[in-house]
């Protein structure tokens, strides 16, 4: 079995160093850095998720695919269009139809800071503002059921803008169970790391 972590938007694969010390097996842990897939290619939507796929399909073993924020996006959709590839999933506040209000909010932020706090992830200011313009579109409203794996769905008990998508969610896909981590906000791999990886020990062991 091959596990992928994948991070959220204004993370890395460093984000989930802390968590992966605390899993029990970590011989066949991936923690990819998404913007470094992308190369030189436009950073939208549609090329990541693509660069994400091509990923993905390089390994022979089946994948439990574990993703936070726009990472959970990632991952859902590519069970949805690649169900039997797919052994188990883990989405982190997830959201199955993105909520352009905060999009276009996070947008406005992302002007106003500094272009160092972007580099810093390996990429510029103007990429992150075409990544998230790119997915405004984006709904898996009537694909959920699609997903057929046991799923575990994790949101922090104080990020409430990701609470009810990730209700929805775990109410929708056939073999999904929801979890709250408590003491956790958005960023639950950065808030929470041993408590969220006791809780993915014990989902995976039983797979």
């Amino acid at each position: 079995m091959r596990y992928i972590f994948v991070h959220g938007l204004g993370q890395n694969s460093s984000s989930w160093e802390k968590t992966i010390s605390f899993m029990e097996n970590t011989t066949q842990i991936s923690h990819l850095d998404l913007f470094e897939l992308l190369k030189d290619q436009k950073p939208t939507y549609k090329n990541l998720y693509l660069a994400f796929s091509e990923y993905i399909e390089e390994f022979s073993e089946p994948v439990t695919l574990l993703g936070l924020s726009l990472g959970a996006v990632l991952a859902l959709n590519y069970t949805i269009d690649h169900p039997k590839r797919i052994q188990s999933l883990v989405l982190m506040a997830p959201q199955y139809k993105m909520p352009k209000l905060i999009l276009k909010f996070q947008n406005i932020i992302f002007r106003f800071m500094p272009e160092s706090s972007f580099q810093k992830l390996g990429s510029s200011k103007n990429d992150f503002i075409v990544l998230t313009s790119s997915m405004m579109d984006l709904d898996f409203s009537n694909d959920l059921t699609r997903v057929q794996c046991k799923t575990l769905v994790l949101c922090g008990e104080k990020d409430r803008v990701n609470k009810r998508a990730a209700k929805k969610v775990a109410a929708q896909i056939p073999k999904a169970e929801i979890r709250t981590v408590m003491g956790a906000g958005h960023e639950i791999n950065v808030d929470a790391p041993e408590k969220m990886a006791s809780i993915l020990n014990n989902f995976l062991i039983k797979q």
